[in-house]
């Protein structure tokens, strides 16, 4: 893989996708549809979709792509491919409340290790570069050409007084009793990807996901964590979460900076 390329094509594609996506986000009204899952689907994690899909296949033709919106026609487990959930917090779209990403991952034998995660309505863009180290780039963001950025990592966490973060549309009782478990000195909720975003700056210590998620739910996330030294693992063994498993679906799973002590179950 020429990871040069594989971040600048990832980086472009997630701007013009976040700018499709916004365009519809602007709109008075847009239709909202149920999935055969249940879950929401807009026109503009579709629009978004296929403006990824058509150019990371133009431009890494032999490279395995697994996308949410054609996740129908992914029918096998595979180790090594890209990955793309086009627009990652639909219910965050439809309730206008920005919490939204756009995400696009390369896993290579089951471990993501190149993403990118854009926020387009809060103005945030997260990668890895081509040595696979994490940054957060200023704003105004360019197609083609990237402006100033800078390293992100992993805070040094304090285990009497952690930060905690945990999902804003799928908070239930079990997710609570865990982090009870923790000392914590701050608990925020923030909708999709970013969740793994604010571990890698340093803003969060720890996310419990404790409810179903998909491997494109997560993989441009995780991969945007472990480029800022942060850890990604199954909730039930403290094992890394893997991925290209058959179907596509994560276990429950901690992502955390290094050093925070993981309680057991």
């Amino acid at each position: 893989m020429d990871f040069v390329k594989l971040t600048q094509v990832m980086r472009d594609l997630a701007l013009q996708a976040g700018d499709k996506i916004m365009e519809v986000y602007g709109e008075d009204d847009f239709e909202v549809r149920a999935k055969s899952d249940e879950s929401p689907v807009t026109v503009a994690d579709e629009a978004a979709d296929a403006i990824i899909s058509a150019g990371l296949r133009a431009a890494f033709p032999d490279v395995p792509l697994v996308t949410e919106e054609q996740a129908a026609s992914h029918a096998q487990s595979v180790s090594s491919f890209l990955i793309v959930d086009p627009l990652d917090g639909t219910k965050e779209f439809i309730k206008r409340r920005g919490d939204f990403t756009v995400n696009i991952a390369y896993v290579k034998d089951g471990t993501p290790v190149r993403g990118v995660v854009y926020a387009p309505a809060k103005e945030r863009l997260f990668y890895t570069d081509a040595e696979g180290k994490s940054v957060e780039e200023e704003g105004p963001f360019a197609k083609k050409i990237a402006g100033a950025t800078a390293p992100i990592t992993v805070s040094t966490p304090d285990n009497t007084a952690l930060l905690v973060v945990a999902s804003k549309s799928h908070r239930d009782q079990a997710t609570d009793d865990y982090i009870a478990k923790y000392a914590t000195a701050d608990m925020k909720s923030a909708g999709s990807s970013l969740k793994f975003c604010l571990i890698a700056t340093g803003e969060a210590d720890l996310y419990p996901r404790l409810g179903r998620t998909m491997e494109w739910d997560t993989a441009a996330g995780h991969a945007v964590l472990n480029g800022a030294g942060g850890k990604v693992v199954r909730f039930d063994d403290h094992t890394p979460l893997a991925y290209g498993k058959s179907g596509f679906e994560n276990p429950f799973f901690i992502a955390y900076a290094p050093g925070v002590v993981l309680e057991k179950q």
